[in-house]
């Protein structure tokens, strides 16, 4: 299946801000085996296919070697708008409340793709997105993975099409970030992402 989202960070491009692209992945059997994400006003194309590493502008990349939250600039998904936003967003604002009080910095640039290609390229250490749909994640996922960022769920299994969320990071502080994402849902309450399916059309966000 071809994944493609022809303006990721539409709220960023319609705002004349230069956080958005294109993002397009090819999926096999629920994960991601080719990806290529252009952020035209970056100036940057970032490609990789399964076992062949990342690239961007075709030079290798490689994410960060950071091993300490404390060091650590972290990237947050977009909160929800629309129907049920205030339900939605309290595990969001949760997790942005743990992080504030344990990273070096928290983002939000407003696009998966560009979460995603950052992380790869070791411009920030880790991205979480509390959702996980395969126009938005399969080509970023790839290339985060091929740059040698640890990809999961939010339980820590290995993501897939069909994860519940989107966590990106550089490998020494996976253990840590999903720790403190446990942590979290303690604290506040549960942290389940809607129910529907990864492959149904987008709805707002």
């Amino acid at each position: 299946m071809w994944a493609l989202d022809p303006v990721d960070g539409t709220a960023n491009f319609l705002h004349g801000i230069p956080l958005c692209g294109v993002s397009l992945g090819l999926v096999d059997k629920d994960l991601p085996v080719l990806g290529v994400i252009d952020l035209p006003f970056l100036g940057t194309r970032y490609t990789a296919a399964e076992g062949a590493g990342a690239q961007a502008n075709g030079t290798e990349i490689r994410t960060s070697d950071t091993r300490d939250l404390d060091a650590a600039i972290v990237s947050i998904g977009d909160y929800a708008v629309g129907n049920n936003a205030q339900e939605r967003n309290r595990p969001r604002l949760a997790l942005t409340h743990e992080f504030a009080a344990r990273v070096q910095r928290v983002r939000m640039y407003g696009s998966a793709a560009v979460d995603l290609a950052r992380v790869a390229h070791g411009k920030a250490d880790a991205c979480i997105m509390l959702s996980n749909n395969p126009w938005d994640t399969a080509a970023g996922v790839l290339i985060a993975r091929e740059a040698g960022a640890a990809v999961v769920d939010i339980d820590g299994s290995l993501h897939s099409m069909s994860a519940r969320a989107t966590i990106a990071t550089a490998p020494k502080l996976v253990g840590d970030l999903v720790e403190l994402i446990a942590e979290a849902q303690r604290t506040h309450g549960g942290m389940d992402t809607p129910g529907k399916s990864p492959y149904e059309s987008p709805g707002v966000e």
